[in-house]
């Protein structure tokens, strides 16, 4: 035991090394970095297990081996989906390719193995109707006072909808996020992932619930706590949490006869499926989301076709025989 501990430690040490390479050479975002140290931590599990002193002794077998393990589960790990097994496959192989460029290893016993397949699944997407009854539960019709709280839910799930943030995007942002690039159109600044910005414009239903919160609601909160320069604060005043969001999410849907049918990232596929229902150009709807490719988005273009064939299928007189 004692003679394998220090070669034990040279895998985890380039494991580090690759995590470094991530965060301060492409600028991962915190939630990726996050799953790329939670994935490549179970591979060093995996090849400790297998007795591995270092990568150079590591065979395709036993990466395909590991994926195998990743489907399967054991007593330490669950079994993972075939999206999260994916997920970590492509995390592996980036390891290993590292380690090739580094002049760590000479061969890359990773390149062959191909993550598992896939199925594709369309985005869930609220109809606007039940979009409506959600945003009802946060009186965004009523015309008195609201609690506090409620003003900065109001004013979260607004957003949530109107701009297809994702939630992490708008925990993360501050009070300075807000630029009004034209007197006509109010911006708001987010941060995606691997860092880069992106301006997405605000409408008017978002913008009123927003001010109405940061001018009524946003000072009560923030005198309950230490001075914080975040936007969305919760209840002592802090910066609010992405699990705090899911469970203000959950009560209002429940609220809204909606419970199981909503999550932060419906709210963004609800954005983005009813902009391509209304005549949105695809790119468009690309740069709001923030998506790197075109490919990403087009899913949501799936959507809107099968509505289209739906539409079709019951409305043209020659449409079935």
């Amino acid at each position: 035991m004692t003679n394998s501990q220090p070669a034990i430690s040279q895998i985890r040490r380039h494991i580090s090394g690759y995590l470094d390479h991530l965060l301060i050479e492409r600028g991962l975002a915190k939630n990726s970095m996050s799953a790329y140290r939670r994935d490549l931590a179970r591979y060093g599990d995996f090849l400790e297990e297998k007795g591995k002193l270092s990568f150079v002794e590591v065979t395709p077998e036993q990466v395909s081996d590991f994926l195998v393990a990743l489907r399967l589960g054991d007593s330490a790990h669950p079994a993972l989906a075939a999206t999260s097994a994916a997920r970590t496959v492509i995390a592996v192989r980036g390891l290993h390719s590292f380690l090739v460029k580094e002049g760590i290893t000479t061969t890359d016993p990773a390149r062959s193995v191909k993550p598992p397949g896939i199925t594709k699944r369309l985005p869930k997407a609220l109809s606007f109707a039940d979009i409506e009854k959600l945003l009802a539960e946060v009186g965004v019709n009523s015309k008195g006072d609201l609690p506090v709280l409620l003003m900065r839910d109001q004013a979260l799930l607004e957003l949530l909808y109107g701009t297809g943030a994702r939630i992490s995007e708008l925990i993360d942002l501050d009070l300075d996020a807000g630029s009004n690039l034209s007197p006509d159109v109010p911006i708001l600044r987010l941060r995606g992932k691997g860092g880069k910005e992106r301006l997405v414009p605000v409408g008017s239903h978002a913008l009123s619930a927003l001010e109405r919160y940061l001018v009524r609601a946003r000072p009560v909160l923030a005198a309950k706590g230490k001075a914080d320069q975040a936007l969305f604060l919760n209840a002592r005043g802090g910066r609010l949490s992405r699990q705090s969001v899911w469970t203000i999410l959950q009560e209002i849907a429940s609220r809204a006869g909606l419970a199981g049918k909503v999550s932060p990232h419906t709210m963004r596929h609800s954005f983005a499926t009813h902009l391509l229902e209304n005549g949105a150009d695809v790119r468009v709807v690309q740069e709001l989301l923030g998506h790197a490719s075109v490919t990403t988005t087009q899913i949501y273009t799936m959507v809107t076709v099968d509505q289209l064939r739906e539409v079709y299928a019951t409305s043209h007189p020659r449409a079935k025989g």
